[in-house]
This record gives C-alpha cells, structure tokens and sequence, in this order.
C-alpha cells in the first residue's frame, strides 16, 4: 500500500519513542498493528468484491450474447419450420384437388364404368395384353 523505506521507517520509529514515551511504545504499536491489519482485511474485502462485481457483470454480458444468440436461432427455426408447414400444406391442397378432380373424371353421369373394359382398353392402349377376362381372338394364317 505504501512503499516506505528501511530509514523512513527507522525515522517514524525515533519520533515515536520520543512523542509517546518508552512505556507507551509497545502497547501503541500493538494497537497501531491491530488497526492496520483490519485496514488490510476492509481494503482487501473492497477488492474482492470489486472483482465479483466485474465477474458478475462479465456473466451477464456472457448470458445477455448466449441469450441473443438462442433468440436468433430460435427464428431461423421457427421460419424454416413455417415454410416447410406452408410447402406441406400446399402439396395437400394440390393433392386434394387433384383426387376431387379424378373421382369427377371417373364418374362423370354418376354411372359407375366397368372395371375390366377399362383394363382391356387400356392394355391394348399399352400394347400389353390385357389381365384376366377372354383371350384376343386368334390370328388368321394363310393356308
């Protein structure tokens, strides 16, 4: 705390006994040792929470950023997670229409159409023979 010397102390020391008196001496010096060990202890207490208080406001700063930063991802998320909602939804909606649009194409007049012409007609469409029902006619040979 402060820088004294060997002489400036040796100089403090003879106007002490001198001033105070040699049968006072000791017990001042006792005293003045007590109080200047509770002026260390105060002094040392004041730094120690000076540098609580800067290790505390250093978290906060620490929280406040990781705080922010969460926030931040926390929206890049949340958009991701609406446009992929928006997308599914409207794929939903194209297929929806899609489906009202077949089941309107397949019964138009409201009469149910045969399944097995339907198949035939479209195997041969395919050049496929069609599945189950009668075998196509056989071809004619020259004789």
């Amino acid at each position: 705390m402060f820088d004294v010397g060997f002489s400036e102390l040796m100089v403090i020391a003879v106007v002490a006994l001198i001033v105070i008196g040699p049968e006072r001496l000791p017990r001042v010096a006792r005293t003045m040792g007590h109080l200047f060990g509770r002026l260390q202890r105060y002094v040392n207490d004041v730094k120690a929470d000076i540098n609580r208080e800067i290790e505390l406001d250093e978290l906060r700063k620490f929280k406040s950023t990781f705080e922010d930063a969460a926030r931040g991802f926390e929206g890049t998320v949340n958009t991701a997670v609406d446009s992929v909602q928006s997308e599914v939804s409207k794929t939903e909606a194209e297929l929806d229409a899609l489906t009202r649009i077949e089941d309107g194409a397949a019964a138009p007049s409201g009469t149910p159409q045969s399944a097995p012409a339907d198949a035939a007609s479209q195997s041969a469409e395919d050049g496929r023979e069609p599945q189950g029902g009668a075998p196509p006619p056989p071809e004619k040979t020259a004789v």
